[in-house]
């Protein structure tokens, strides 16, 4: 959660920030793992920012907490 309490999630992707390489990754990546279609997930906000806003087509937050569950507790 950031400081607004909205839920984040730090991904990275190997695709060069040019030519929207890295946004089409990444909507790529998002989509894949939540076994939806690239077309269900569209970039609200960020397009040239490191920090992007998406918009998720037909996914809940169960759907969300199965494709990224939170990392494992350092012990």
């Amino acid at each position: 959660m950031d400081a607004e309490g909205r839920p984040v999630l730090n991904l990275r992707v190997a695709a060069a920030a040019a030519d929207g390489a890295a946004n089409a990754a990444v909507i790529a990546l998002v989509a894949r793992s939540l076994k939806r279609p690239k077309s269900a997930v569209r970039l609200a906000a960020g397009h040239t920012a490191r920090i992007k806003r998406l918009e998720l087509d037909g996914v809940d937050e169960d759907d969300i907490a199965r494709a990224f569950p939170p990392p494992p507790v350092a012990r």
